[in-house]
């Protein structure tokens, strides 16, 4: 469940943003309210919030200095900023700040739901991004960080294991695409990236299956299948000695610590 938060010291402003989202959200989302920036601040530091709704003018810490505040905490949710002003300045540094829209008062209801129906997706597609960055193995990024470095007949292989990754992949399939002799190919692979051919196909099959298992509900078999593997069971053994775990304890448990790509 995500967390909206609306920041407005006029009580009646607030009530009814709280009042329109609480009937369009029906229970989906978390409606949460402060009546100032310094109010605001201090439920932040115990709490998230996926969406801030914010006046401009406020007493003490109005809604552009929070927005300052809030950045150098580091990446801001997406914020709405709301006001009765309609100069040109306030936009402006709103946007500057990070802001994701500027809506002015008095508030339309229909702008204000389609304002944050599009702020959640802007959230729900940073969750995506940040999710795929984690599910990324340290050691592929390893891997790739010296990649622009790497000669023309290791990128052209990189390529082809990418592309066939469905499929059995061998050194010397590889090695002959690329008309050289299999062991010398076995020692530029070795030599550029790292690893051994054999590891790093492993590489790629495994980061492909643990995409897969958290932005699909495919079966296990059929993840199997899609990165290269004949059988569930060799899957899942080599799945479970490189992650400590069974494909279906890694979906599981990437799934109840919120961080689901779907």
């Amino acid at each position: 469940m995500k967390t909206l938060l609306i920041v407005d010291d006029e009580p009646r402003t607030r009530l009814g943003i709280q009042k329109t989202l609480d009937a369009w959200s029906a229970g989906r989302h978390r409606i949460e309210t402060a009546a100032s920036g310094v109010e605001a601040l201090e439920w932040l530091n115990s709490h998230t919030a996926h969406i801030i709704i914010t006046d401009v003018r406020m007493p003490e810490v109005d809604g552009l200095q929070m927005l300052e505040k809030l950045s150098e905490r580091g990446r801001l949710p997406v914020v709405i900023v709301i006001s009765g002003y309609a100069e040109f300045e306030y936009a402006k540094k709103s946007l500057q700040l990070g802001a994701f829209e500027y809506i002015l008062k008095p508030l339309d209801k229909s702008l204000l739901i389609d304002a944050v129906q599009r702020a959640l997706e802007l959230d729900s597609g940073r969750e995506r991004i940040d999710a795929l960055e984690k599910l990324v193995d340290p050691k592929l990024l390893e891997v790739g960080r010296d990649e622009a470095r790497y000669g023309a007949a290791i990128k052209e292989a990189i390529d082809y294991i990418y592309v066939h990754l469905h499929e059995a992949i061998s050194m010397k399939q590889v090695a002959d695409q690329l008309h050289l002799n299999a062991s010398y190919f076995s020692v530029l692979f070795k030599e550029q990236t790292g690893v051994t051919f054999s590891d790093y196909v492993t590489l790629r099959r495994l980061q492909k299956a643990k995409e897969l298992l958290v932005t699909t509900s495919m079966p296990i078999w059929e993840i199997a299948e899609k990165v290269g593997y004949q059988t569930a069971k060799y899957f899942i053994k080599v799945f479970k000695e490189n992650e400590g775990s069974s494909p279906s304890q890694y979906r599981h448990r990437i799934l109840d610590t919120g961080q689901s790509i779907q």
